[in-house]
């Protein structure tokens, strides 16, 4: 019997957008310029973020492979048979859907979408070996050259739309941060102060984005040895007195992760915790006063190591001091271009967002241990920076006695 490679299911309407129409047309316009600029004649997007950004579709990859294809005037993503008609329902574009009767389906539909013998930009950082080598052999007359490093610049740059969602976005979290406060007592396990502050984010989002996905929000809350690292998972540990604490809460909402992240102390603080807490505070007050447009991303990165290095504490910063903010998450995607480090060269320009977070970690058994680390998120604007975090910081309002 024979079984059909590639299928079109519009199954069902289109559902409502995260964005206006108007908005997704100027990011394909703007990639179609490039395209147009750089001779080339097609792009297959394969990462989740630019997938995301340009359609409006997250993918779920569970093992296979999607895409997004667009020509001078074509827009079509690829997707899985497995997935029915959502990925079309959810694409402002076209959607064309490979089975799984034979092996390469998915370079079939890449075959039928993009011409060979053309210009067609990937992403470098995303499509591993053993993909690309099966891409030239789809396209075998194809020239392929890297569009992962050009869609990540202008990715950078947010429109107005799209700040004024991370804005809805940060008075999640805010919302996630105070049920984390509200859940935090000696004796109450990590995952259940994650499980409160998880819940509320999710009940928000689904009241602010009736038609959106409720995916993916998630939040880390760690304690005691736990604070070490930023992204340390949750655990069962107890809270103890004295001890502390790290909120960091993350909500997402079409492919869009934001972040609120604490410092917090569990009914007392010791002197020397304090002192550490409060330089850690000054750096990140600091910090806030430098982003503004015109400053290089590296020269704010070296003014900071300078407070740390006068306390004796540069070599316990345990990274960067920030980082862009958008279509981004913790298994997929970064803008690593707009980072806060030494090594980025980046000019900070209005429409910019981006956080300020400087962590230093005081190794167990010594005084002050644990990890120390402050989190707001700052729009570039054209005479400094919007903050737009709420959630307040430092020992005045963190030290939790419930």
């Amino acid at each position: 019997m024979s079984m059909p490679t590639l299928i079109t299911l519009h199954n069902g309407e289109k559902g409502e957008g995260t964005f206006s129409k108007q908005e997704m047309e100027n990011r394909i316009t703007r990639l179609r310029n490039y395209m147009a600029g750089h001779g080339i004649a097609a792009t297959l997007f394969t990462s989740y973020h630019n997938i995301n950004y340009y359609s409006d579709f997250l993918y779920c990859a569970f093992g296979r492979s999607y895409g997004l294809v667009v020509t001078d005037h074509e827009h079509t993503t690829i997707s899985a048979n497995i997935d029915g008609g959502q990925p079309w329902r959810r694409s402002v574009g076209d959607n064309i859907s490979y089975t799984d009767w034979q092996k390469e389906n998915y370079f079939a539909a890449v075959k039928k979408l993009i011409k060979d013998g053309t210009t067609v930009g990937v992403e470098y950082d995303q499509v591993s070996l053993h993909n690309m080598s099966k891409l030239k052999s789809a396209l075998p007359r194809c020239e392929f050259v890297d569009i992962g490093e050009p869609a990540m610049r202008m990715r950078m740059i947010k429109s107005d739309e799209e700040i004024a969602h991370i804005k809805k976005m940060a008075g999640i979290a805010d919302a996630g941060g105070a049920a984390c406060v509200e859940a935090v007592s000696v004796g109450v396990a990590e995952y259940e102060v994650a499980l409160h502050s998880t819940q509320a984010m999710v009940r928000q989002i689904a009241s602010l984005y009736p038609h959106a996905e409720l995916l993916d929000t998630w939040t880390w809350f760690q304690s005691g040895l736990n604070t070490d690292g930023a992204h340390n998972p949750v655990t069962t540990r107890l809270i103890e007195k004295g001890d502390i604490l790290s909120l960091n809460c993350f909500p997402m909402v079409a492919g869009y992760y934001v972040a609120l992240e604490r410092t917090l102390f569990a009914e007392e603080c010791s002197d020397e915790h304090l002192r550490l807490w409060r330089i850690n505070c000054a750096v990140h007050a600091q910090g806030i006063t430098l982003i503004k447009p015109g400053v290089r991303c590296c020269d704010i990165a070296r003014s900071l190591n300078q407070i740390y290095q006068e306390h004796g504490l540069l070599a316990n910063r345990t990274f960067g001091y920030g980082h862009s903010f958008g279509v981004l998450c913790h298994y997929y995607g970064r803008e690593a271009g707009l980072e806060l480090r030494e090594d980025v060269d980046t000019v900070l320009q209005p429409n910019m967002v981006l956080s300020m977070e400087p962590m230093i970690m005081i190794p167990q058994g010594q005084p002050g241990a644990g990890g120390y680390r402050e989190h707001d998120i700052l729009v570039v604007t054209e005479e400094g920076n919007t903050n737009i975090t709420g959630f307040p910081y430092g020992p005045e309002h963190n030290i939790i006695r419930n």
